[in-house]
């Protein structure tokens, strides 16, 4: 599938940036550029989410992943698993995301986190005052109000791809580990 929108043209710096870093240039960054001051003020708010750390790495990537599950964002999935691999997070756990529920790899932690990922993807949303007190107890709240913000972007990213059409570009190809799928009848958007 192309994307529904016209991929821009980046200058060529960025372009080759893209490349060095990911192997090819990511089409949502393409379809944003259409809009340049738009895609600059994306470029910079995602580089300043990925530098917060009151929250583990690895929940954050799983969290983003279970909201591609459920919003049905291939793109999203296919990139966050392969950063995992570049994180040199647990493969076989962040494989098993799509199907956390029936998986039995993740930790009660990892558990709590997925749910609350997709408590927020609900619409409406669905985050229990037990959920977010357990949550609470375990992060603290300078961390808790991390990974609710990151949520919220992941959803951003997550919506914004699907409207525009985008899809998986490959990323996780090179990951040794094949994703699940989400589970047939789940309720959700399909992620193929």
């Amino acid at each position: 599938m192309t994307p529904r929108i016209p991929k821009a043209e980046l200058d060529s710096e960025l372009r080759e940036n893209m490349i060095k870093q990911l192997g090819s240039v990511p089409e949502p960054l393409e379809v944003l550029a259409n809009h340049p001051e738009l895609a600059r003020a994306n470029q910079e708010f995602a580089a300043e989410v990925g530098r917060w750390d009151a929250v583990d790495a690895g929940l954050k990537t799983f969290a983003h992943m279970a909201v591609a599950a459920q919003v049905g964002c291939g793109w999203c999935l296919d990139v966050n698993y392969f950063a995992a691999l570049n994180g040199n997070l647990d493969l076989a756990k962040a494989s098993q995301v799509p199907r956390w529920r029936e998986s039995e790899v993740f930790t009660p932690l990892e558990r709590d986190v997925l749910e609350y990922a997709e408590a927020m993807t609900n619409t409406p949303t669905t985050v229990t005052d037990e959920l977010s007190a357990a949550l609470l107890d375990r992060l603290g709240p300078a961390a808790l109000v991390e990974l609710t913000v990151f949520i919220g972007f992941a959803n951003l990213a997550a919506r914004t791809n699907t409207a525009h059409g985008i899809t998986s570009q490959g990323y996780s190809d090179t990951c040794a580990v094949p994703l699940a799928a989400r589970p047939a009848g789940s309720g959700v958007a399909s992620t193929a």
